[in-house]
């Protein structure tokens, strides 16, 4: 199979439009390619050391699940229930893995992100509601980022809230437009990395019962009390956003799109990053969990709210510990506020049949629809723990959206072609879905 032949059997609404750039067929008005995501000329050698050049887009992903929010959960499970609650992270990141994998599927064997697709395979009835409903999900997912990467600002300076977030997302925006995509993701590979290297100082000032954390990273318990947390942690894994942003930024290391045996070398080189960037998301949540266990949880303390953390760590561990636990938020806030803003950018071209183009008016667009949108709820909020709820709780209802419209795009064969799901696919996806949408529909439920 030929990549392009099969794009235009299953397209051909779009015969004789749009541009193949770097092997990817567009629908861009005029003809115009990506520019921003794409070279032209390369040609991998695919060979072991290959795979440090698709390193990459997995963590751009990964960003999203140790966001802010996903902080506040791991801090409340650490701090509340001590080591035992870090299986779910397990858990969810397993689950996670496989959703992102498929989405990343989708984007090397079709050439689409999930937001084109949608809108090429789809009546428009069907897909311009739920793509819509993803743009509302990514400002939710932006509005709980500005409000981290503000907290921490607040928390390492002083400033009022507001203040804080007009200075976050100005931040954020000047790095989406005036960076390349490659640049991002080095931006981003170095706040990740930061994010580590401030966990492992922090462990190094506490005293962790490494052996009973690593025997509760793979034996579920349930303390009394604990069912709301478990199905918090499980449902702020797997983001709708992120699904879409797999699809799209996985291109970046699309060399070759004619030959299917070297799309299948690109392929376990994708599930390559995927997995070593999702344990690298999976060992920074467990290290919050751990941290919170050995600091607040020996003390009899409980944190509800990430600006308690740094006020509470500083008289357990020193100065110095909440100064490194602040930082480390900030590069979590504006890192994963990047990353929604791409997200959304993609999401909202998507809708035109478009791809990711800074120089296409939709994907601008897009992109201030999300951060502005996002900073203008965030500067009316009253209590920023509670944003972040309702933040949540608007990712949970459109996540099944998300899932089943992946799923049902992987699994149709107009759309992949050779690369199809099989049955055996489809069915553990479709079990993973029908998991993260019950917990994500049942946090929901709890909030009233």
């Amino acid at each position: 199979m030929q990549h392009k032949d099969h794009a235009r059997a299953f397209t051909p609404e779009i015969e004789g439009e749009g541009s193949t750039f770097g092997g990817r067929r567009h629908r861009h008005r005029g003809g115009r390619g990506r520019r921003s995501l794409f070279r032209t000329g390369d040609h991998p050698r695919l060979g072991a050391i290959e795979i440090f050049r698709y390193i990459g887009p997995g963590l751009l992903v990964t960003i999203g699940f140790i966001d802010p929010g996903n902080w506040a959960s791991n801090l409340a499970a650490g701090s509340t229930f001590g080591y035992s609650l870090i299986w779910v992270v397990s858990l969810g990141t397993i689950m996670l893995m496989l959703l992102q994998h498929n989405a990343a599927h989708l984007g090397i064997a079709t050439g689409y992100c999930l937001s084109e697709a949608a809108s090429i395979h789809l009546p428009r009835r069907v897909s311009v509601p739920i793509l819509g409903s993803a743009v509302a999900a990514a400002i939710s997912t932006a509005l709980a980022e500005v409000l981290g990467a503000a907290i921490a600002i607040n928390l390492l300076t002083g400033l009022p809230l507001r203040g804080a977030v007009v200075l976050a997302a100005a931040f954020t925006l000047f790095m989406l437009f005036s960076n390349s995509y490659r640049r991002l993701e080095k931006w981003i590979i170095g706040f990740v990395s930061l994010i580590g290297l401030s966990f492992v100082f922090e462990l190094g000032l506490v005293k962790v019962d490494w052996g009973l954390a690593a025997s509760s990273a793979f034996l579920p318990s349930f303390p009394k009390g604990s069912i709301l947390v478990i199905m918090s942690l499980l449902g702020s894994v797997v983001m709708p956003h992120n699904l879409f942003l797999h699809s799209e930024i996985i291109q970046s290391r699309q060399w070759n799109l004619e030959d299917e045996s070297k799309m299948r070398h690109q392929l376990r080189f994708e599930f390559t990053d995927t997995m070593f960037s999702m344990v690298v998301g999976w060992a920074i949540n467990c290290a919050i969990i751990v941290l919170a266990a050995a600091a607040f949880h020996a003390a009899g303390t409980r944190v509800e709210a990430l600006g308690d953390a740094k006020r509470l760590l500083e008289p357990l561990m020193g100065k110095a510990a909440g100064l490194v636990f602040a930082a480390a938020l900030l590069f979590s806030g504006i890192s994963s506020s990047i990353t929604a803003g791409m997200a959304g950018g993609a999401i909202y071209t998507g809708v035109f049949g478009e791809c990711y183009d800074l120089e296409d008016r939709h994907t601008k667009f897009g992109i201030l629809l999300t951060i502005v949108g996002a900073a203008f709820i965030a500067l009316f909020v009253r209590d920023p723990f509670w944003a972040l709820v309702i933040s949540q709780m608007v990712l949970s209802i459109q996540l099944p959206f998300t899932i089943f419209t992946q799923i049902a795009l992987t699994s149709s064969r107009k759309v992949m072609g050779d690369f199809v799901n099989t049955r055996l696919t489809t069915a553990i996806l479709f079990g993973c879905g029908l998991i993260v949408s019950a917990l994500n529909v049942v946090l929901v439920l709890s909030a009233f």
